[in-house]
């Protein structure tokens, strides 16, 4: 048995790209889980058949809609985020899991956290950074315009994660990288350099 193969790379494009969705919002991913797996275009591993339940669909719709409307909700959505950026790290930690091959449970886990946990927490990094100067900028009134944007970017990103996990994939890879060079310049404070 190899330990890597096609079937893993696609699996492993499809955990990402599922997790970096989850950094913009935390339960459009895990819905996008439950109902591909509910009706059987993914099969998750038995640790996580509770996903493939009709009752985690639900909850996970409910905690969907739920968590759209709040962002649409001025002095809401600051607390959201709050919550949603170590929810954002639960959640990619458990979709990246939902796709790691057969192994012992304390490498998929590990392999999910630092992956998959990583994934999540450096997209909600970066939607953070952009949501703090939207807020500096604007007062918040171009949040509403944020919110839609990483709402249609969640999920696109969990549908074509689905349907083309290395499109998906390779798109997560180019954002991973925009998104460590900004939480650096924003932490380091350099500005960009300009052409003399």
């Amino acid at each position: 048995m190899t330990l890597f193969n096609l079937d893993t790379l696609i699996e492993f494009l499809l955990g990402i790209s599922l997790s970096a969705a989850a950094g913009f919002r935390v339960f459009v991913p895990l819905l996008a889980l439950s109902m591909a797996s509910v009706l059987g275009h993914i099969n998750l591993p038995t640790d996580l058949d509770w996903v493939e339940t009709p009752q985690a669909l639900v909850v996970f719709a409910v905690a969907c809609l739920l968590e759209i409307i709040g962002y649409y909700i001025p002095w809401l959505d600051h607390l959201l985020d709050t919550v949603a950026t170590p929810a954002a790290f639960i959640a990619g930690t458990i979709v990246a899991a939902s796709f790691a091959p057969e192994m012992s449970p304390i490498v998929q886990w590990t392999l999910a956290l630092v992956i998959g946990g990583g994934t999540a927490g450096l997209t909600k990094g970066l939607m953070n950074i952009l949501r703090i100067t939207s807020t500096g900028v604007s007062g918040g009134l171009t949040n509403p315009v944020l919110s839609t944007i990483e709402l249609v970017i969640a999920i696109g990103l969990s549908v074509l994660a689905i349907a083309t996990p290395v499109v998906a994939g390779i798109i997560v890879i180019g954002v991973l990288i925009f998104a460590i060079q900004r939480i650096w310049k924003f932490f380091t404070g350099k500005p960009s350099s300009q052409p003399n």
